[in-house]
Formats: C-alpha cells, structure tokens, sequence
C-alpha cells in the first residue's frame, strides 16, 4: 500500500511540475523530455536486471554448497542467540539466519557485488516461513531496513573518488561516515522494534550491540592512523581475504562431507537466473518512477524548497549543495553518485558542500530499489511498514550527517 502510494506520488508530482515548467517557465518540450527518460530508464532497468544474472548465478550456487556442506547451517547456529530474538519467527538454527549473517557480513565491508545475492537467498528463504507469501513478514521487513540503512564499515568507493577530484585528505570523511550511517541503521533497528515490539533490553541483544560498536570502535581506532592510499589497500585485502575465504571454505567443507560442490554449484546457480527475471518488472517500475520524477524538475524544486526550510532553523546555507545527493540517495545509487560527484566538481573536493555530499552518499542505501529487488524476487506486494521505517533510517542519516559534518568540518 505505501509503496504504491509512493510509486503513485512520482508520477502525479511529475506531472504537476511538468506543468509548472510549461507555464511558467515557458518549457513546452518537458513533457516529450520526460517520456524519452522514462523509455530510457525502462531499458536501463531491465539491463541491471540482466547484468544480476551472472552474479546471482554464481554466489547462489556457492551458497547452495555452503547449505549442503552444513556451513550455513553453522553459521546460523553462531548467531542464533541474538536472531531468535530479533527474528522470533524464524527457528533456531534455519538456513535464513546464516544467509542473514553472510549478507550483513558483505555490506560491512562494502560488497555490493556479494551482499545483493546473498540478501536475495535470505529473501526467499524467508518467504518460505510466510504464512501469508503476498504480504511481508516481520522477519523480512526488519532484514530489508536493515539492508536499507547500509551501514558499511570502509566507504572505499568515495574515498576514491575524493582522491581523483584532488582531497587532500581523501581518508577524512572515513569516521564521520561510519558514525552518520551507524545513526541511520540504529534508528532503522529502533523504528522496527518499536513496530514489532522487539525488545532490545534483553541482556543477549544488548551484548551483541555492545559488541558491535566495540567492534567498530577497534575498527576506527585501526584505520584512522592509515593513509588514504594504505586504507584502501587494506580495505581491498580484508574484503578479498574474507570472501574468497568463505568460497574455499564452502568447497573445502564440501569435500571433506564427500558432497558434490560442483552439482551443488549448479542447482543452486539455476536460481539465479528464474530470481533475475522475477526482478525486472518491479525494477522497470521503480526506477521508471524516479527517473520521472527526476527529469519533470519537480526534484529540483523539493530541493530548492528544503533548502528555504532548513535555512528557517539556522542550518547554514552551505548545507544546500550538498541536498541533491541526499535526496536522490533513497532513489537512485547512480544518481546520488553523479549528485556527489558534481557537488565535489563544482565546490571542491574539501569544500564543506562536497564533503558533506560524501556523507550523505555513504550514509544509508538506496531504499526503493533495495525494496523493489528485495521484495520483487519473492513476489511480495505488500511491504506494510517497510518504507516508512526505511525512510525513517534515511531521514536520521541525513540529519547526523549534517549535524557531524557541523562538527567535523563547520565553515
């Protein structure tokens, strides 16, 4: 229901400023530009869609040896204390929880290419515990907001693209990166317990939050002595050693089992495909609908609106640069790119705007089209409170963001 209410509101908002456009800006070619970016992004969709095959193909058939094998199995054994509570419909020791594991693992460390597959794997083995298949379950509402709020351990990707634009120090905008999406995912974990009235004051849960940022303090202690250069060195071989590891781990399990890790591999790969195509219309739907919205203007003048708004409550106006990466983020992954991008171009790759658009990039995920893939590959329709309490996440990564960048990096 929300989600459509949202996919609705796209197109309706669209129209309404291609009308402003046309009327007041005398720009009677909006309507025909908006429906070449709605053609346009129609075969861009569908071409994302089939660019997952191929990794879907491979990482599902791993996980298919890592199931048979009994790694997955163990891994859900590992974490089953803290996920019967957080997940009280899911059983002890169910496949899911170490599929769960795996996926949050790689969005730690900034494995897009690994987490989307192993996120789909949990997807469905969820949907196998659904009572009702058309309407999202507790369990995959919080997974999915979890997955939203992209808590990343290393932002290597922007740290890059902060050294090819000439930072300084492409490394500084690490700490408050880390800490802007830790807010986000907290607050995402926060709206959903208080939906499914989880509670997080039980001794187990506490310890393994406690853990958690122990462990992401140890992390910043580390990486906050290194260079730019040595921590994405050192990002790519954590991220590598810890990957590859788990294959070999999974095939090597296998063998020692005397389980065929290649027949494994391909029952599991042919999912990857039949998931694929699930995918495109939901995708074509979501990414159609921003790109419209997008290309009619009427981002521009939300933007320009929040830009007066904040300005009412003494945010500085060097905060309005940087709102176009942060309001395209929930929409588009590219497009809050290419916003980042160009705020770094045009203010500079140190000004307060372009490290403040690194911020709001790094910060949290791109919600519509997590829920839309997510959701798309087991046929969900109704998401209930899943948007809501992404947006939630969003919108606290957002406000961090700014309120830690005033700190960091005040004008």
């Amino acid at each position: 229901m929300i989600l459509n209410i949202v996919w609705l509101g796209f197109f309706f908002l669209a129209f309404l400023a291609c009308l402003y456009q046309w009327l007041v800006n005398g720009d009677s070619a909006i309507f025909s530009r908006v429906l070449q970016e709605s053609f346009t992004m129609s075969k861009t969709a569908f071409d994302i869609s089939l660019g997952l095959t191929g990794v879907l193909t491979f990482w599902l058939g791993v996980l298919r040896v890592g199931e048979q094998a009994g790694a997955v199995a163990w891994l859900a054994r590992l974490v089953n204390p803290l996920f019967c509570r957080l997940f009280p419909e899911v059983p002890a020791g169910h496949p899911a929880q170490g599929a769960m594991l795996l996926n949050i693992g790689a969005n730690l460390l900034g494995l897009d290419n690994a987490a989307t597959p192993m996120g789909l794997k949990a997807m469905r083995a969820l949907q196998e515990l659904n009572p009702d298949p058309d309407r999202a379950s507790n369990a995959q509402i919080l997974f999915l907001v979890l997955n939203a709020s992209g808590l990343t351990l290393i932002p290597v990707s922007i740290m890059t693209y902060r050294a090819q634009l000439g930072a300084a120090n492409p490394a500084d905008v690490f700490l408050p990166i880390l800490l802007a999406t830790f807010f986000s995912t907290l607050a995402g974990l926060l709206a959903v317990a208080w939906m499914q009235k989880i509670r997080l004051h039980q001794p187990v849960v506490l310890a393994w939050l406690l853990g958690l940022c122990s462990a992401v303090g140890a992390t910043l202690l580390y990486f906050a002595r290194l260079t730019a250069e040595q921590m994405a060195a050192q990002s790519a071989f954590v991220s590598g050693l810890v990957l590859f590891g788990v294959i070999v781990a999974f095939l090597a399990l296998a063998s020692w089992r005397r389980i065929s890790a290649f027949d494994a591999f391909i029952e599991g790969a042919r999912e990857g495909f039949n998931t694929a195509v699930m995918v495109i219309p939901y995708l074509v739907a979501i990414l159609v609908g921003i790109a419209v919205f997008r290309a009619s203007g009427a981002m521009d003048l939300l933007m320009s609106g929040l830009t007066a708004l904040l300005g009412c409550f003494g945010v500085p106006a060097d905060v309005g640069p940087a709102l176009p990466t942060a309001l395209m983020k929930p929409l588009s992954g590219s497009g809050a790119r290419g916003m980042m991008i160009d705020a770094m171009k045009t203010y500079g790759a140190d000004s307060f705007a372009g490290r403040l658009a690194c911020m709001f990039q790094g910060a949290a995920d791109t919600t519509f089209y997590i829920v839309a893939v997510y959701f798309g590959a087991v046929g969900v329709r109704k998401t209930r409170y899943t948007v809501p309490c992404c947006l939630i996440a969003d919108l606290v990564g957002v406000v961090a963001a700014i309120a830690i960048a005033l700190l960091f990096f005040a004008p």
